[in-house]
């Protein structure tokens, strides 16, 4: 007989609208020579991070901000593409997703920026795990969780809002 599956609320709707408050500081604060950033959300729950990450920084800096969507498949993440013709070459990039683990959808997320030459490159996301199997940091964590290799992370969203993470 096969057990339910339980899932548990590692952060709130408010909690996360906070954190990405707290994050979007962080980003403008570690950025603020700069004078564009251009913001790289993972297709799916990347692309709502990197929106409402864009929405704060909007309001707290003085750079110029573009948003984009990084397209994969992170099942098989070997064919990736950017989704626009935007120049990177020397700006500062932030790859955003929602969830960390391993590292390997950051790693390969990093593909279409390797032959850019941007100024440098940054890794935010919502909730990290402490599972890396790949050399991937990350530069912002909204919140950083210890878990068992069994257990798993879902961020939901809803609307283009995320509202909650859950722990399986």
């Amino acid at each position: 007989m096969e057990t339910a599956q339980t899932k548990n609320c590692v952060i709130d709707r408010e909690v996360i609208e906070r954190k990405i408050k707290r994050m979007a500081l962080e980003v403008a604060e570690q950025n603020i020579s700069e004078k564009e950033l251009v913001i790289a959300g993972i297709n799916g729950n990347g692309e709502v991070l990197a929106a409402a990450l864009v929405t704060e920084l909007k309001k707290v800096a003085d750079f110029s901000i573009s948003a984009h969507t990084i397209r994969l498949n992170k099942k098989d993440p070997l064919q990736v593409s950017f989704t626009s013709e935007t120049e990177v070459e020397d700006k500062v990039v932030i790859i955003v997703d929602d969830v960390a683990n391993t590292g390997r959808t950051m790693l390969y997320a990093l593909k279409p920026f390797l032959q850019a030459h941007p100024k440098k490159i940054q890794t935010l996301v919502l909730v990290e795990r402490s599972h890396k199997l790949f050399p991937i940091q990350t530069d912002y964590a909204g919140l950083s969780i210890a878990t068992t290799l069994q257990e798993h992370i879902a961020v939901e969203t809803e609307e283009g809002k995320i509202t909650g993470a859950w722990l399986y």
